[in-house]
């Protein structure tokens, strides 16, 4: 993922910053608690695509 696009991307919800997962391929919004699919490149910025991050997730990106 490109830094330059990461640092002006935020969650289509409530504006938060995103922290990118290379090995999942997500863009993670810990405010929201949700995981935004990139594919080929490409950051996937709908709610309805994106995926509920677990409890187990969350306690990990809030340490």
């Amino acid at each position: 993922m490109d830094k330059n696009l990461l640092d002006i991307l935020a969650c289509p919800l409530c504006k938060s910053p995103l922290l990118y997962q290379a090995v999942q391929q997500e863009l993670i919004c810990k405010a929201d608690g949700l995981a935004f699919p990139v594919r080929d490149g490409i950051p996937v910025m709908l709610e309805e695509e994106a995926r509920v991050l677990t409890q187990d997730e969350l306690d990990v990106l809030h340490q």
